[in-house]
């Protein structure tokens, strides 16, 4: 696939990174030079200096004849600027632009091919504000990631000692918690994938990834640690667009602060929130968060645009008997050596966006894509169309299936019907069926699985 990306920030260029690596013709372009430079000679791809909404920068680059545009420059004016010269000038079949302000993502109407002709819309901010919101929702996940509209989920969840299952093979799930269905997709131990199956025994430390019905997680988790105490207390550090969006989620459920380091956002935050109490300050002055007894409190998640202070504030607040931290990390060599600390979770924009941005560049029917593991692994919705005869997957049992090395189908969706899947499970035509990979370099395998046959109508 032709593929143009806008803008080598983050999010563009860990997307470059992920799709060079999977055989596409990836095309970056930015008007540093120097950001290029470096690009280029870390990932083989074309790159091209210029404004990513000159006409002339976008032919150079290959418009004419590319699949798709993504924007993902630091403007949204850019962006959508962009995708309409794409769609005008060169008339590109997918146009995917990430939008930012609020004020623009508020008016659906705006972005249909009459008007601005953006196919998909990313906002990193939202899907930021989601991704911790299902994590403070489950106490004790590392991730809760979403499939078939939230009906099944994929969590993450570090054995702890105390845990039921922890000493015990796999199969003993079935005698612990006779009446829910639940599946584990894959462990990971001291950063090693370990392909699971019923003989399969879990030790404490060991990273475990599981599907089960949204209704089932707390009881499964509860299988691989002592079940935490739903959270009450939030301090979110940073009032910036994730905090100030977040604080508006939680509000009503939680009982949310917000430390400001800037007065006059500060002021803004404390007129338009209506239950949320503002605290002008600094997230890392001990004093402060000791009078504001920091110790009683369930959740920190430090959010602001300095990665430096984020970890320095979580650590600070961890010490002073928070019970889980989160950190928003930009930098991607900063994300593993946090997690090796004491910062409970460190959270990557960029990881959260891209799993939604191959979403649209999978080929066959994909639904859903969560980039895991910092990319080398993903969990992947795909919906099974034809019959026997023109489908690799639709009439057979799981088993007689060929799939690639690491990879397994933990749980189908027919119609509001969730099933985890087993051997002798059968996919039928529709089904929505959900897979992990642990190694990601077999996706062109899974794909070629779910194309169908040139002969379906």
């Amino acid at each position: 696939m032709k593929i143009i990306i806008l803008g080598a920030g983050q999010v563009g260029q860990s997307l470059a990174h992920s799709l060079a690596n999977e055989a596409n013709d990836i095309t970056v372009v930015d008007k540093r030079n120097e950001v290029l430079q470096d690009l280029r000679d870390r990932v083989d791809l074309r790159t091209v200096s210029g404004r990513a909404s000159h006409p002339s920068v976008l032919e150079q680059a290959g418009a004419r004849d590319a699949n798709m545009v993504i924007a993902v420059t630091d403007s949204d004016e850019t962006n959508m600027v962009a995708c309409q010269i794409a769609y005008t000038l060169f008339h590109t079949p997918t146009k995917i632009a990430r939008i930012r302000a609020t004020e623009y993502l508020t008016y659906s109407n705006l972005f249909v091919q009459e008007a601005l002709p953006i196919d998909v819309l990313i906002s990193p901010e939202l899907l930021v504000n989601q991704y911790i919101q299902r994590l403070i929702e489950h106490p004790g996940a590392l991730q809760v990631l979403d499939f078939a509209n939230g009906r099944v989920q994929l969590v993450a969840v570090r054995a702890h000692h105390g845990g039921p299952l922890i000493g015990q093979e796999l199969r003993a799930i079935k005698e612990h918690m006779p009446d829910i269905q639940s599946r584990v997709a894959a462990i990971f131990r001291h950063d090693r994938a370990i392909q699971p199956d019923g003989h399969t025994v879990i030790q404490p430390g060991d990273e475990v990834f599981f599907l089960a019905a949204n209704k089932n997680i707390e009881a499964v988790t509860g299988e691989l640690r002592k079940v935490d105490k739903p959270y009450k207390r939030i301090v979110l550090a940073g009032g910036g667009n994730i905090g100030i969006h977040l604080a508006r989620a939680l509000e009503n459920r939680y009982q949310v602060k917000i430390i400001e380091r800037d007065a006059r956002r500060a002021r803004y935050l404390a007129e338009i929130l209506d239950r949320t109490i503002v605290l002008h300050g600094d997230a890392a002055d001990q004093d402060m968060l000791l009078e504001e007894n920091i110790d009683h409190t369930d959740v920190f998640c430090a959010l602001t645009n300095d990665d430096e202070a984020n970890i320095l504030s979580a650590m600070l607040a961890k010490r002073l008997g928070v019970r889980k931290v989160m950190s928003l990390i930009n930098r991607p060599s900063y994300v593993d050596l946090v997690e090796s600390g004491i910062i409970d979770i460190a959270i990557s924009p960029q990881q959260v966006a891209i799993g939604t941005l191959l979403t649209h560049v999978r080929r066959g029917d994909v639904v859903a894509v969560h980039s895991l593991r910092r990319g080398a692994a993903e969990a992947i919705e795909a919906v099974a169309h034809g019959d026997r005869s023109t489908s690799k997957v639709v009439g057979r049992p799981i088993e007689k299936i060929k799939l690639p090395p690491g990879t397994n189908i933990g749980a189908i969706v027919r119609g509001q019907e969730v099933i985890i899947a087993h051997h002798d499970t059968v996919i039928e035509s529709e089904d929505h069926i959900i897979m992990f990979l642990m190694d990601k370099k077999f996706i062109f395998e899974v794909e070629a699985l779910f194309q169908v046959a040139i002969t379906f109508i």
